[in-house]
């Protein structure tokens, strides 16, 4: 399949829904607590995106029942959230995406729960990292690969590995486009990136083993070996210059005003 070129005005459209999936996942995120049945961060997603009048992706997407998904601890990706209690110390991967006038945005994000220990907090600051690692690696004229090997690099300098078994995206009228974004492999490797394209980045990076297993629900993944792993994804167009985030979260301005700062030194 071909790699699908937006157009600006397209553009503007995921730009709305990735404005849309980036406020209600702050919500989702203020509503995280220890004693928390999971299954009410799907209902909390029924309500806002009905008031937003935009379409919840995952709801029923290869059958997947649910309108988010929730990861707790060990597990990866793809947690369906049902009755599940969130306990002080775990840490919680929630995966939010929106259909807005046909077109997609995809987002995550690793919280904890509470007070948390070191080792969980660490594992959540490497994988943010590693992301925005990512993202100031998404420039016009460079391989996707630039992408996938600053995203291992960032992770496997602190120690840990990232899987392997699932991947970043290409996003537009629908959640999974090409290309594939690996987040490992040589910096060579990989379609060159040019204006108009739309990817959802996704780090996936766990404290131990990359290696993954399915549980017997056929969704939610976890790590082989019960190590715990942290989520984040972010939605970003490539431009003529630095790549635009179009699921960019308010406490996230600071951040972005700082990477657009740092682009522009290497670039004296």
């Amino acid at each position: 399949m071909p790699i699908i070129i937006k157009s600006d005005d397209e553009i503007a459209i995921m730009r709305e829904a990735g404005r849309i999936v980036a406020e209600v996942l702050e919500i989702l995120v203020a509503g995280v607590r220890p004693g928390l049945i999971v299954k009410k961060l799907d209902r909390i997603v029924q309500d806002q995106f009905e008031r937003r009048k935009v379409i919840p992706t995952f709801l029923g997407y290869l059958g997947y029942p649910a309108r988010v998904c929730v990861s707790v601890n060990d597990e990866i990706v793809h947690g369906i959230p049902g009755d599940r209690v969130l306990r002080e110390g775990d840490i919680v991967s929630i995966d939010l995406g929106a259909t807005h006038k046909g077109f997609v945005a995809d987002s995550a994000l690793t919280v904890g729960v509470g007070r948390i220990r070191a080792e969980g907090q660490r594992l959540i600051d490497v994988t943010y990292q590693a992301l925005w690692e990512g993202i100031r690696a998404a420039r016009p004229g460079a391989r996707l690969g630039e992408i996938s090997h600053a995203i291992q690099t960032c992770a496997e300098a602190h120690g840990y590995s990232v899987v392997r078994e699932y991947v970043g995206h290409g996003v537009g009228r629908e959640m999974h486009e090409e290309p594939q974004v690996p987040n490992f492999g040589p910096p060579e490797r990989g379609p060159i990136l040019r204006k108009g394209m739309v990817l959802a980045l996704e780090p996936m990076v766990n404290i131990g083993d990359w290696r993954t297993k399915k549980h017997d629900d056929q969704w939610t993944v976890s790590t082989l070996d019960g190590s715990l792993s942290a989520h984040f994804e972010h939605t970003i167009a490539i431009t003529d210059g630095e790549p635009e985030v179009l699921t960019l979260r308010s406490d996230e301005q600071p951040l972005l005003a700082r990477t657009a700062a740092t682009a522009a030194e290497r670039r004296s």
